[in-house]
Order: C-alpha cells, then sequence, then structure tokens
C-alpha cells in the first residue's frame, strides 16, 4: 500500500469516528423539565337574593371557590370599592413536567408572581385598582333612530363613573374605531362620544373582539360595556370565540340592546349566552329612558362586586378549565352568584432546567 493510501485510509477512519462520536452525542438522553409557573387568578363575583337586590357584608368564609374540582384558598378579597385585603402569601409549589415538548402556558391577564411566591405589591395593586372600562358604540346604518339619546345616555354613564376608573370609548360598523384610548380624563372620552356619526353594516362581533384583546392587555378588572342597537350583519368572527376569549381574559362583558335587536330571538339568546358566560349582564331597552337606567344598573353592579383571586392548584388540565364559585352558608342557598365559569390557558414564556448530568448549562 502506498503512502498516499494508508493516509487516505487514515482520514476516512478518522471520519468515521467523529460521525460516530457525535451520533453517540445526538442519542445521549437529556432529562429537561418544563417549569409550571403558577400565577394570580382573578374573579369578580355579583351576589343577589330571590329579589334581585345585592347581598352585602359577606367574608371569604362565606365562598368556595373549584376549579376543575379541586378547592382553591382565597388569597386576597375585597367588596366593592374597599381596599383589598391580602388573606394569605402561599401559592402551590412550581410544578415540572419531565421530558415533554408541550408549550407552558398561564392564564391570560393574570399578574406574574415574585419569585418568592408570595402576592407581590404589584399584584395586590393590580387587584385593588378600579375598573377599566371599555364602551363599545353601536354606530351603524341600525342607528339612524334614536342616536343623540343613545349618546346621552353613554356621556351620562361615563360622567357618573367613579374616579378610580378609567374608561376608554370605541364605536363600531363595519370597522372598529377607537375614538378614545383607555384614560382617566372624562373630558376625553366625552368628546369621543360626541364625535361620532352613524354609517355602515354592524360587525358586532369582529369589532368586539378587537376590544376585547385590548382589555386584556391590562390587570384589573376589565369590563366591555356595549351599546347594539340591531343584529351584527357584517362579522366573519361567531360570538362563541368573543365569549371564550372574554372569559379567558377575565373580562365581563355588559350588553345594552334595544327593542330593534331585541326583535331577532338569535341575537337576544347570543347576547344573553355571552354576558352571562363572562359574569356580565343583558339588559334590552324599550326607549332611551331604559337605555339610561342600564347604563346605572351596570354601575351599581360594579360597585357591588365581590372581587376574588387565588393561586391555582396544581391542575394536569392544559386546556379549558372550569371555574364554580359557591356560597357556603345555608342561609345563602337561595341566593344566586354571577362570575365568569372558566378559562382556556393561554400560551406564556416557560423556564426549561436542563439536568443533563456533567453539564453546567451558563
Amino acid at each position: 500500500m502506498s503512502k498516499k493510501e494508508i493516509l487516505r485510509s487514515l482520514w476516512l477512519l478518522l471520519i468515521l469516528c467523529a460521525c460516530v462520536h457525535c451520533g453517540a452525542i445526538a442519542q445521549e438522553p437529556v432529562n429537561s423539565h418544563i417549569r409550571v409557573v403558577v400565577d394570580l387568578v382573578q374573579l369578580n363575583v355579583a351576589v343577589t337574593d330571590s329579589r334581585g337586590n345585592y347581598v352585602t357584608g359577606l367574608k371569604p368564609s362565606d365562598f368556595t371557590v373549584m376549579e376543575d374540582g379541586i378547592p382553591q384558598k382565597i388569597s386576597t378579597f375585597a367588596e366593592g370599592n374597599e381596599p383589598t385585603r391580602r388573606l394569605t402569601d402561599e401559592r402551590p409549589a412550581e410544578t415540572e413536567a419531565a421530558n415533554t415538548s408541550v408549550q407552558e402556558v398561564q392564564p391570560a391577564g393574570y399578574e406574574s408572581s415574585g419569585a418568592d411566591g408570595h402576592v407581590t405589591a404589584r399584584e395586590l395593586s393590580a387587584v385593588s385598582a378600579g375598573a377599566n372600562v371599555f364602551v363599545l358604540f353601536d354606530t351603524s346604518n341600525y342607528m339612524y333612530r334614536g342616536f343623540v339619546f343613545a349618546q346621552d345616555a353613554i356621556s351620562d354613564f361615563i360622567r357618573s363613573m367613579d374616579g378610580a376608573d378609567r374608561i376608554a370609548f370605541y364605536s363600531y360598523s363595519r370597522d372598529l374605531s377607537r375614538s378614545a384610548r383607555l384614560t382617566s380624563d372624562r373630558s376625553l372620552v366625552l368628546r369621543g362620544v360626541r364625535a361620532t356619526v352613524a354609517g355602515d353594516d354592524a360587525a358586532l362581533y369582529n369589532c368586539l373582539l378587537l376590544t376585547v384583546k385590548d382589555a386584556a392587555q391590562f390587570p384589573g378588572r376589565k369590563v366591555v360595556v356595549v351599546f347594539s342597537n340591531g343584529p351584527d350583519n357584517a362579522s366573519l368572527i361567531p360570538p362563541e370565540d368573543v365569549a371564550e376569549l372574554a372569559q379567558s381574559t377575565g373580562t365581563a362583558i355588559y350588553m345594552i340592546s334595544t327593542q330593534e335587536a331585541q326583535l331577532e330571538p338569535i341575537s337576544t339568546a347570543v347576547f344573553e349566552r355571552m354576558t352571562a358566560a363572562t359574569g356580565g349582564k343583558a339588559y334590552f331597552a324599550k326607549n332611551w329612558k331604559d337605555e339610561q337606567q342600564a347604563f346605572a344598573s351596570i354601575k351599581d353592579d360594579l360597585a357591588h362586586l365581590y372581587s376574588l383571586s387565588y393561586y391555582p392548584q396544581q391542575n394536569p388540565n392544559r386546556g379549558w378549565r372550569r371555574i364554580t364559585v359557591q356560597l357556603t352558608s345555608g342561609r345563602l342557598k337561595k341566593c344566586h352568584l354571577r362570575t365568569r365559569n372558566g378559562y382556556r390557558l393561554q400560551p406564556s414564556q416557560l423556564s426549561l432546567v436542563d439536568n443533563r448530568v456533567g453539564t453546567n448549562p451558563q
């Protein structure tokens, strides 16, 4: 064998050894863990008696919260506009899923907790703040009649809101118009109301979905108040998608609909289902006085909500989680509770911990 052939054989042998070594490294088992970060869940609960009157003076011990049948421990509590109380600093330990490539998820619209696992000052501030209220006004061609009266009712509602609340005013026909972004400046919002004009077809569900997405960016209580004068005739989004996003982001939807919209049974049923699923209410106004009373009722409702929050106990369910809130006392068994009935986990950042033996990740 010549010297050239020997060198070539050695070169091929080196390449073969390198390939075998790389294959061994690629097949080396890696014990990786995806860490699940548990975040604070906020609920707003309305409690009324058999006559529809608000029940006040309840304590945290009067409520039982379940998620997928798993009992939850209430972490913070408040009634109406009173200061939020921190009840416990405890939270479930972070859970780990070994050797999995499933993307980690967390409830959207929830505040991130501190590294020590306690209710942080930022979380407490978020749940203590006033409501973020998004008013969505129907300016479609359904609104040619009674347009000014609706503007007056909305303006009175905005003026009456407590100073701690922030308000945004949007309008919709075929497209969404963000006339006034979320602000505590009432005059800015009122100018947005007065600048609206009636126009095109009504794409209610398209525009409501965009409004819920905007609301989801803010912590604390989130409310969308919709004034609609007719059915949806231009949306591509089904109302079920809107309701699920609102539930998952903790956004309550209230709807005030005129007699025109009530004439269509499908719209009536959809409005009632959507608002009930998110913890809001639907109102059907026959005239401008009913519209004003509906707005006043929404304001009253926001002032009487109980705010509860909890850290979810360990739960393997990464899809839709059902929330159940009940009253513990027998004397309250005839009372009616209204809150969102669940949420779907949303994509979140994850912590990947590499436990490979002999490595020290930097």
